[in-house]
């Protein structure tokens, strides 16, 4: 009862025409960001930080929060439609991009747009039930704690790959290497650097994922002489009610698990879609469909992406501590309009504490509106040619490569791992263990190495706390599990079933001008 007071409390601010106003502003501008490759809401936050200043408090920070989780939505469009995914949504690089390959572009998009929509409501509930005490969780995990839980966000390999295991190990391991490149910040020592001022402060995620995955898929599909886009015709929408009825429990499974791994220091979106999916290819009906074009494979990923976005609020309003730059950036424009986040900020400003949770909800109903109805206006752009379509989104893919740095040299970075991802199509390799591994290395190294001074040295101390031992023991299981299971496989393995899993392997590669089969013409894909 005491939520529905305090949710009506905040409802009654959030209701504000002001606020409204600058909660629609926000979901738009973040919808928009989302949509351009290399753009991200970090880069446009940080842009907009001085307007707080001139906005009132309220108003500043629902504008700013929904910049944040409104690009979590319009970010699955491009890793969809173009393969050209933020970090939030690269596995929505997997079965999205297959679906739109299979003439399925607007079912998956209108996939993405309602997962995401019950990601964000059941985040809410948990925002507004739990935060007061919910973020003091995050206090109970120390440094092996969090090195046990990157250690389980590994094992996800298996899962995040549509090739073979060894190829995602492989992968992952390289992007490992990647991670490590940069300035050490406890020694001082460069570490693959090769005396290149570029790369002492280590390679961006941003240069990483729009290489990897947006300029290397531009260059397979002008290699191959491809010109058409795939939006020639109608885009089917609406989903049977078979169809209907898979999204939903993947998509409540997705929310689960966002919206626990969004409170914790460290996770958040980016490994919370890993997490979402590596559930349903474990627990799913379809499971055997998932990485081939599965929905599945894009409500789950989108629900917990958004989750992740929303209770990503609870550490920073409830204990003060931001877990991800953006949310540092959200601390600034709190600390600017002379709100300190902490534990006395929900009795100290309770109409701001829940009119911005309110606000969230506002903004998951304009977000559903922007990203479901009006989903064709936003694919309009691509029934443009692709030999005019093609240098505008290299061009973007510069800007937001440059905006982060506003340094030249990021380009060049981009453009480099763009050759490395074209080559690594080329030979059927899968980028996204790559990025697994890219964003989990450091953090890993990180907690391992705080781990490893807190016990001087004693390996023993990742087994001898409660929630480590239950995480590495949760960890030996699971790859045991997949151990076993890799090895029934390979024990009943029809010889004549390798050429069905080559021929899949070569279509997932395929890019946004890629033709599809007579089969799917009809879908409106020429």
């Amino acid at each position: 009862m005491e939520m529905l007071n305090n949710l009506a409390f905040g409802f009654h601010h959030a209701l504000s025409l002001d606020n409204l106003l600058y909660c629609a502003i926000g979901c738009v501008v973040g919808t928009i960001i989302g949509l351009l490759p290399g753009l991200g809401p970090l880069a446009t936050i940080s842009l907009l930080l001085p307007l707080t200043y001139a906005i009132p408090t309220s108003g500043a920070l629902i504008m700013l929060a929904g910049i944040y989780y409104g690009a979590q939505y319009g970010d699955s469009v491009s890793a969809i439609t173009m393969r050209m995914p933020h970090a939030g949504s690269i596995v929505a690089c997997i079965d999205g991009h297959a679906m739109t390959l299979q003439g399925r572009t607007g079912l998956a998009l209108f996939t993405a747009g309602v997962s995401s929509f019950i990601g964000g409501t059941v985040a809410i509930i948990v925002l507004a039930a739990l935060a007061p005490s919910l973020g003091q969780v995050a206090i109970l995990f120390g440094p092996a704690d969090y090195c046990a839980l990157m250690l389980l966000g590994f094992v996800c390999v298996s899962v995040v790959t549509t090739g073979s295991v060894l190829n995602g190990v492989a992968m992952c391991l390289l992007g490992v290497l990647l991670g490590q490149i940069g300035t050490d910040l406890d020694t001082g020592v460069q570490r693959f650097t090769f005396g290149l001022p570029s790369l002492m402060e280590g390679v961006s995620v941003v240069s990483v994922a729009l290489g990897c995955f947006g300029i290397a898929e531009l260059t397979k599909n002008l290699d191959a002489g491809e010109q058409r886009t795939p939006f020639g015709g109608t885009i089917r929408l609406m989903p049977s009610w078979p169809e209907f009825k898979r999204i939903i429990p993947s998509a409540l499974r997705g929310s689960i698990v966002g919206s626990l791994l969004g409170i914790l220091p460290g996770g958040g979106p980016v490994i919370a879609q890993f997490a979402a999916y590596g559930l349903d290819k474990k627990v799913s009906r379809y499971r055997h469909e998932i990485g081939k074009g599965a929905i599945e494979g894009v409500a789950g990923q989108a629900a917990a992406d958004e989750a992740a976005a929303r209770t990503s609020f609870i550490p920073l309003m409830a204990i003060g501590i931001p877990e991800n730059p953006v949310m540092a950036l959200m601390m600034a424009a709190f600390m600017i309009k002379g709100v300190q986040p902490g534990p006395n900020m929900i009795g100290d400003h309770p109409d701001l504490f829940w009119g911005l949770v309110a606000s969230m909800w506002i903004g998951n109903c304009f977000l559903l509106l922007l990203n479901v109805p009006l989903v064709r206006i936003w694919l309009s752009i691509f029934k443009v040619s692709y030999g005019v379509l093609f240098p505008a989104i290299l061009f973007f893919c510069c800007i937001g490569t440059f905006s982060i740095n506003n340094n030249l040299d990021d380009v060049v970075t981009t453009a480099a791992f763009g050759l490395l991802g074209y080559v690594l199509m080329r030979v059927r390799f899968d980028p996204a263990p790559l990025m697994l591994g890219f964003i989990l290395g450091p953090m890993l190294e990180e907690y391992f190495r705080r781990a490893m001074v807190l016990s001087h040295g004693d390996l023993l101390t990742f087994v001898q706390q409660p929630i480590s031992a239950t995480l590495v023991g949760f960890t030996c299981l699971l790859v045991i599990g997949q151990t076993a299971f890799a090895a029934r496989n390979a024990f009943k393995a029809d010889p004549k079933d390798g050429g069905n899993e080559d021929e899949i392997a070569g279509h997932s590669g395929r890019g946004p001008g890629a033709a599809v089969t007579a089969d799917h013409a009809g879908a409106g894909i020429p």
